[in-house]
């Protein structure tokens, strides 16, 4: 496939994550308001979406709890920045195994509940995005593996679509997009999906060109993509997604570093990425064009 740039690029920052950094850099949010400010900040710096998860306050460990969400899509909306609301529905499918020889029972860390749990949150806070991971797969944490049988996809992508709000598929690997595009064609996705490729996460796709172009040209041609790597690579990625057609994702949820030695704040990675952007000569668009381009709804949240 020849490539062709995108020149309207839009910019999601992914504030905080669930992974265990919350130690290994100050600037890492933990509690809503952090949270919240964080992302407001990444919008101003021009982040048109912004992706949450949330934590304990007091720990920075990754949480589920619903007043924390709703705490912190209602500071994000009360600011004076306009920017698209993405939240995670990712929690809830970690299994961590006891051992090769004694698998059960589990242990410390896995956190199983259903798929209407798994959206609870998302049908309290109404985001115009919530994340779909579209498959199961290793992670470099022990035995610990994400699960998102096609069953429980399923029925949070069905959710999702009821809710109106727009899924955003998160591709690990090709198998993941081969079944997000059986989701579309049974009628539980949009055909105008949204899907983000994520790059170099272990043990999922690695992040070489000859990886991601063989997930790029896996995306069928009416959706739209994002895409990012971790660490080191993510601004590499920034360029390689635009050159590829697709849009860059870039936050402290996937990256910690601005340059070697020197710890980044959201902020100043959105602005970095626009930077690159604008010098390839494309434009970074707003939370108003992508709300047009993904015909997104932007709802204040469900009265308590």
């Amino acid at each position: 496939m020849p490539l062709e740039m995108n020149r309207e690029v839009f910019i999601t920052c992914a504030v905080t994550g669930s992974g265990g950094t919350q130690d290994r850099s100050p600037h890492v949010p933990r509690s809503p308001k952090q949270i919240a400010e964080s992302a407001i900040a990444a919008a101003k710096a021009g982040a048109a979406v912004v992706h949450c998860h949330v934590r304990d306050p007091e720990t920075g460990a990754p949480s589920r709890r619903l007043d924390l969400y709703r705490e912190v899509t209602d500071r994000i909306r009360d600011a004076e920045v306009d920017v698209v609301l993405n939240l995670t529905a990712g929690m809830g499918g970690d299994i961590v195994f006891g051992g090769v020889e004694a698998p059960f029972p589990v242990a410390e860390g896995t956190d199983m509940i259903g798929a209407s749990e798994r959206v609870a949150h998302v049908a309290e806070c109404l985001p115009e995005i919530c994340t779909l991971d579209c498959g199961t797969m290793n992670f470099a944490e022990a035995d610990y593996v994400m699960t998102n049988t096609p069953g429980a996809l399923r029925a949070m992508g069905q959710m999702m679509t009821d809710l109106g709000v727009k899924p955003e598929i998160e591709a690990f690997d090709t198998g993941h997009l081969w079944f997000a595009k059986q989701l579309v064609k049974e009628g539980v996705l949009a055909p105008n999906a949204l899907v983000q490729l994520c790059m170099g996460v272990p043990w999922g796709a690695p992040d070489d060109l000859n990886t991601f172009m063989a997930m790029v040209n896996n995306v069928p041609d009416d959706w739209t993509f994002s895409a990012f790597s971790l660490g080191r690579h993510q601004m590499a990625y920034v360029a390689a997604s635009v050159l590829a057609g697709g849009n860059v994702r870039v936050g402290l949820e996937d990256n910690l570093w601005l340059d070697k030695g020197v710890l980044a704040e959201n902020w100043q990675l959105v602005e970095r990425a626009g930077t690159i952007i604008e010098n390839m000569g494309a434009r970074v668009i707003g939370p108003a064009e992508v709300r047009e381009k993904l015909g997104l709804v932007k709802r204040a949240p469900v009265a308590s």
